[in-house]
């Protein structure tokens, strides 16, 4: 059967669709456009009640009802109705976020009451109906509250916050924490894992127990050892672990102890604040910042007033020159010491970076170990990526890097009895002299520079642990 198709129909079902579609936007937008001009009528027959949410107070410390305000109205779907608001990428690529744009107006229901929220330059204006605020506001706010609470518990998307200056005054700009850090992936022995683990999970438990000590909810670390055996990476295991955002503090672009007070206040609880490098800042007379001014920012009458559940971090190089009245309990809870790699790192690193739990020159770098050779898990790491797609050429080099420069009187001996291995596994003097040459080149432009120390078989201080909160 032959179907016959009048091209005169489809054109006619074609323009009837288009001209059916125009009446459908102008009518949306009649529409819109009614109800607008209806605000601006109800507007004259009620009298509205005006209430500022400032995002800092007047000592410049954050407003935390300001950040759940904030929270609660990016969560609204009344946000896609207003007239600008912008789109944001979340953690994952496909995930977008909608924010509310400045001078922008979010409208509300809450009990049958209409409330309006208006987005100023640092403030938010909540404009309610005065014959309704006796009724709502209150139970509005504890809504507010309440919501807001669940949304953070539920917060995926971490923030890195760092300090810059500007107009000569000092603030935190934020971005995306997305390092993939975790207690998992760090190279650490298992039983400090799982203390380091139950510490924090005891402490997130222990806001009750904290204040009827009378305590301030916080916990401090210090982190200590040579470059590149670890710190920064277990400091964002631990952000993830607690899902805590990232306050990292340059001390060099302070000005005075007073810039330090600031950033501490501006901050938020559910934190972790990073100061990095902190012996090296205090030997060097880098900073403006004196050593009183950083004891009081160690101590809890600062954290007091900013809210609470905090966790306090400070790395060093090493703790043996530093004042004593910075390590005392109470200012650092909890002492861990990253000592350069020893084979079980190692064979935790092996199965990280090339997913290797086994293989026939693990006993040789497990000599290596024994003897005293050593390198720190950041060289041995890139050395592992440098060779990525070869696990045996990347064992070699680190054999080779190993007997040539590992961090021990034995390293020397055993450099000179034994010749670096060649592609089969067995020794030549050619390969070794290259693969000895390839190293430092290597070492050399990933700029590995290693400051020596005493490695510690007890990497957890159980003289400043204290078990508080837990």
């Amino acid at each position: 059967m032959t179907i016959l198709y009048n091209p005169f129909f489809l054109l006619f079902s074609t323009s009837t669709a288009l001209f059916l579609f125009r009446i459908v936007l102008i009518k949306a937008g009649l529409i819109y456009i009614v109800r607008k001009k209806w605000r601006l009528v109800e507007d004259c027959f009620h009298v509205y009640q005006f209430f500022k949410v400032p995002k800092f107070n007047e000592s410049m410390q954050r407003n935390q009802l300001y950040h759940k305000v904030m929270v609660y109205l990016n969560s609204l779907t009344s946000v896609e109705d207003s007239d600008f608001t912008n789109l944001f990428t979340g953690k994952k690529p496909n995930d977008i976020v909608l924010s509310l744009d400045p001078n922008q107006i979010v409208e509300d229901d809450f009990l049958g009451a209409k409330i309006f929220w208006i987005n100023e330059d640092n403030n938010l204006m909540l404009k309610i109906r005065k014959a309704d605020k006796r009724r709502v506001l209150r139970p509005y706010l504890q809504h507010i509250h309440s919501v807001s609470d669940d949304l953070d518990d539920q917060k995926q998307d971490l923030k890195l916050y760092m300090n810059v200056v500007d107009n000569q005054k000092v603030r935190w700009i934020s971005v995306p924490f997305n390092h993939p850090s975790t207690f998992e992936t760090i190279a650490m022995e298992s039983d400090l894992k799982n203390k380091v683990k139950s510490d924090l999970e005891s402490f997130l438990k222990a806001k009750q127990y904290y204040h009827r000590l009378g305590r301030v909810w916080k916990r401090s670390y210090l982190l200590y050892g040579s470059s590149g055996t670890g710190k920064s990476s277990f400091i964002a295991a631990l952000a993830n672990f607690l899902s805590f955002d990232v306050y990292d503090i340059d001390l060099s672009k302070l000005s005075d102890d007073s810039d330090l007070k600031l950033l501490l206040l501006q901050s938020t609880a559910k934190s972790v604040i990073v100061i990095e490098d902190l012996d090296w800042y205090l030997s060097a007379k880098s900073t403006a910042v004196s050593l009183s001014g950083i004891l009081n920012f160690m101590d809890g009458i600062l954290t007091s007033g900013c809210g609470e559940e905090r966790l306090m971090v400070y790395t060093m190089n090493s703790k043996d020159h530093v004042d004593q009245s910075i390590l005392r309990p109470g200012r650092i809870d909890v002492h861990i010491h990253f000592p350069l790699c020893d084979f079980t790192a190692f064979k935790t690193l092996a199965n990280n970076y090339l997913g290797l739990k086994d293989h026939k020159l693990f006993p040789l770098v497990e000599e290596l170990f024994q003897n005293g050779s050593s390198l720190s898990p950041a060289e041995i790491c890139e050395l592992m990526i440098a060779s990525r797609n070869s696990p045996s050429r990347a064992l070699k080099s680190i054999i080779n890097a190993l007997q040539t420069d590992g961090d021990a009187k034995g390293a020397l001996n055993i450099g000179r009895s034994r010749k670096p291995l060649d592609e089969a596994g067995e020794t030549s003097g050619v390969f070794g002299k290259e693969g000895a040459n390839a190293v430092k080149e290597f070492k050399k432009l990933y700029g590995l520079w290693r400051v020596k120390s005493s490695r510690r078989s007890q990497s957890f201080d159980l003289n400043s642990y204290q078990n508080e909160g837990g």
